[in-house]
């Protein structure tokens, strides 16, 4: 084997993890991390007679990088190494070296916590930060800490968030860094013609590109299959002489290694997905043309699914491949749009803008109902958890305590979205089971269009050989659940859809206008069959930020297949909310799914707790009853010490006091029933009663309500400018200041008050922090201006030796 960069540290890895069971490995383009790293590692004494797992983020290069691997062994893949990926394996009891899709590592930490048999997790290109590394890495870790504490975790990139990732694997974890190999690269930008089809552009830029001296082999980056598919065509039509060869996941192994095998006799024209973008070398080739986007999965709030979505890559991305042209010889980069584009720095961890309700599925398989009990690179964030928990609550996935169900057990099983999961599983009470794998497929498989749902699937029902990537999913569904796709029938569609979709079943308020279970309003163009249904479930919906909710795509669905789908519709459960057209709590018993109210009586009483929890609420929707000026001051005053003194003060901004409402509002709220009442209660004395007596003692003393001035008065500080992170304001007339030398503190001596001087007529003349710098510098031309308008009152030359005064020259006169 010809020598890489990383060869001379492979010494130094091993030399680590005999000591350190973690460490992260910076290797650049080019090095040779995949493939040296995993099969040096397979000599090490602490791997010995175990398994590894290398960790790809595609499955392309999974295939590939166990191919080369076993090429350099001289074996076939799954004798010493071999691959593991959804749908497809090749492995033996003879296999070292599994290289396996992220996914498949939270698989088979869920089937085997102990990971027994197993040495070593190599995480390869862990900066694509997609969810399932996220989470691959966080159970790792967790079965690490707990079990495994000879467990191996390698986590290597060409580019990493080496603190992030200290802040989770350790401070002080070894980290090796590895120099690539790269040549210079020229860049061109090569933006499409007016009217020039994407094929036609890649196909002149190619053109451009062989005409250049020193080209050897072209790679084209395109985002998708049907892209490929189209330039491929275009380019055999043009160059019939030329190798061109299209790459991507839906190839076999073998013909992902011809189309990267080298020609003696022609030129290569490699057509590929992303997956050259990282971990595979591309022998012979020094031009790339880079498309410029990318196919990456994005939560689409419209489906409630993740799909697969072309977008423009970053700037990291384009870097990454621009790379691509110079590992082995000088070589060129041609982009396909304006240098004037602007790119992102980096693309976001998949966790940041991701559905995260299979994350929470998957973590209440493990045990765990809450993110913080596990360590993280990026947290999930908070309000993407708190969603996920409640589909699934709705799902019926999980229980209230979010605790995994039965149900949920068993929908974990399923390769689907946990919403499309809970269909599959409870699709044979409708004995609906091949309709729901037909129906699973579509829905995962591609954004629903504007025609009917139950046009698309009869279609595809009819004639499934013209939808084969559907067809394929549609059957290893079937194949799973016992059934056949052929037994299909669309009549139990909207029942089935109603289960995969329970928070967006709509009940008409008047033609074209319902009110979804979710609590928002959605309309849905008059034209449309469905505008006149009395119930629905709305399939994909528009939603802008702040505008009207637009359903796409929906299905009929009668009320008593609702009522039969959840059953706990008919129990009434009392219900008190606020009534901003009466300005008071209204009350009512009603039997209800979500917010659709299916039947309501009068409730006689209400009940004392759900009145409480009302009310709450409604003070969360209109915060201005209860952040007024009556707390205005005192949540001022803690402002000022929390963002001076730090943490042994509260937060009391008004997301915290809304949010924590429960602990320090809700005692007091007896008999209450009307907003207008909360504003008569001493709320600043129930805030204070959260701190002890010795808190509130120093809370006096550090943020005094007012200070005694020169005059002799004891004048009242404004801490409202507190509240923006400015200093409290102490408001005196300029008589009353003089002599006054030092400028006055509170938070023991942390923060200059603002003193506002006033004129006579109670007006500002100057505003400071520097009294003494005032009396000596502003003062001359204040006194100058002011005597004259005001001669009633004094106005000495020298300030610091006169007596302070609230009065006129003629003592007795305010």
């Amino acid at each position: 084997m010809s020598a890489l960069p990383i060869d001379q540290h492979l010494d130094s890895i091993k030399a680590v993890l005999a000591s350190s069971n973690r460490l992260m490995l910076i290797a650049q383009p080019g090095a040779g991390k995949t493939t040296r790293v995993p099969l040096s590692l397979l000599t090490v004494d602490w791997a010995k007679g175990q398994k590894l797992l290398l960790l790809e983020p595609r499955r392309v290069a999974a295939r590939l990088a166990a191919s080369f691997m076993s090429q350099q062994l001289g074996e076939p893949v799954g004798q010493t190494v071999g691959y593991r990926m959804r749908g497809d394996s090749c492995v033996s009891a003879q296999t070292r070296l599994e290289v396996v899709t992220q996914g498949v590592l939270t698989r088979m930490l869920q089937d085997d916590p102990l990971l027994e048999g197993v040495a070593g997790i190599i995480f390869d290109e862990f900066h694509e930060r997609s969810v399932d590394a996220d989470v691959g890495l966080a159970l790792a870790l967790d079965v690490q800490a707990s079990i495994r504490d000879d467990l191996r975790l390698l986590v290597m990139s060409a580019t990493l968030d080496v603190d992030a990732l200290k802040r989770i694997l350790g401070d002080q974890v070894p980290v090796i860094e590895c120099h690539g190999r790269q040549y210079p690269v020229v860049t061109a930008y090569r933006p499409g013609l007016s009217g020039e089809s994407d094929a036609n552009h890649t196909l002149r830029v190619v053109n451009e590109a062989l005409a250049m001296p020193g080209t050897q082999d072209v790679l084209v980056i395109l985002p998708g299959v049907a892209e490929i598919n189209r330039v491929v065509a275009a380019l055999n039509s043009a160059m019939p002489l030329m190798a061109v060869r299209p790459l991507h996941g839906r190839m076999s192994i073998a013909e992902q290694q011809a189309a990267l095998a080298p020609s003696a006799s022609q030129q290569r024209i490699i057509v590929s997905t992303a997956i050259t973008e990282s971990s595979i070398t591309v022998d012979g080739m020094n031009v790339v043309i880079d498309g410029g986007l990318e196919r990456v999965p994005l939560f689409h709030p419209r489906s409630g699914l993740t799909r697969l979505t072309t977008r423009r890559i970053n700037r990291a991305s384009a870097d990454q491949r621009r790379g691509r042209a110079g590992r082995q010889r000088e070589g060129a980069c041609f982009r396909l749009w304006a240098q004037e584009q602007t790119l992102a720095p980096y693309g976001e961890p998949e966790i940041q803008q991701a559905d995260l309700s299979a994350v929470v599925l998957e973590l209440a398989c493990w045990g765990v109902s809450s993110s913080e009990d596990l360590r993280w690179v990026t947290p999930p964030p908070k309000g993407a958890w708190s969603s996920g928990q409640a589909l699934l609550i709705q799902l019926g996935v999980l229980d209230q305590y979010h605790k995994l169900t039965p149900l949920g057990a068993r929908c974990a099983k399923w390769p689907v979205a946990p919403r499309i999961a809970a269909m599959l599983e409870r699709a044979g009470d409708l004995k609906a089971l091949p309709l729901a794998c037909g129906l699973a497929a579509l829905l995962e498989g591609r954004e629903t269009a504007q025609s009917s749902l139950a046009d698309e699937l009869a279609q595809r029902l009819r004639h499934p050989k013209r939808f084969p990537n559907w067809q394929r999913e549609a059957l290893r569904l079937a194949k799973k659940a016992g059934v056949r796709i052929s037994d299909a029938v669309l009549e139990p569609l909207g029942p089935l859809l109603a289960l995969a979709y329970p928070e967006r079943i709509g009940q008409q308020l008047s033609p074209g206008q319902f009110r979804l279970a979710n609590g928002k309003t959605a309309t849905l163009s008059l034209s449309n069959t469905l505008a006149h249904q009395a119930y629905i479930v709305a399939i994909a919906i528009n939603s802008a930020a702040n505008g009207p909710v637009r359903i796409v795509t929906g299905e009929s669905l009668a009320l008593a297949s609702l009522c039969s789908l959840y059953p706990g519709i008919s129990q009434w459960q009392s219900r008190v909310e606020w009534s901003q057209e009466q300005g008071r709590l209204v009350g009512e018993e009603v039997q209800a799914h979500g917010s659709l109210v299916i039947a309501r009586r009068p409730l006689a009483r209400l009940p004392e707790e759900a009145v409480k929890q009302a009310l709450l609420g409604a003070l969360r929707q209109q915060p201005g009853w209860l952040l007024g000026d009556q707390l205005q001051q005192l949540r001022g005053r803690m402002s000022l010490l929390s963002d001076n003194i730090g943490a042994a003060w509260p937060d009391w901004s008004e997301e915290a006091l809304l949010a924590s409402l429960e602990s320090w509002l809700a005692p007091y709220l007896i008999g209450i029933n009307r907003l207008s009442q909360i504003e008569k209660l001493p709320l600043g004395r129930y805030l204070l009663n959260t701190l002890t007596w010795e808190q509130q003692l120093e809370f006096e003393q550090l943020a005094p309500l007012a200070l005694d001035v020169p005059s002799g008065k004891h004048i009242g500080l404004d801490y409202a400018p507190c509240l923006s992170q400015r200093p409290p304001v102490l408001a005196l007339k300029l008589q009353e200041a003089f002599g006054w030398r030092i400028t006055p503190t509170v938070a023991n001596g942390a923060v200059a008050v603002m003193i506002h001087l006033l004129s006579p007529a109670r007006r500002p003349v100057q505003v400071t922090q520097d009294l003494i710098s005032f009396w000596q510098n502003g003062y001359p031309d204040v006194r100058k201006e002011m005597r004259g308008r005001y001669p009633k009152h004094p106005w000495p030359e020298d300030p610091l030796a006169a007596l302070a005064t609230s009065y006129t020259k003629k003592r007795g006169q305010p």
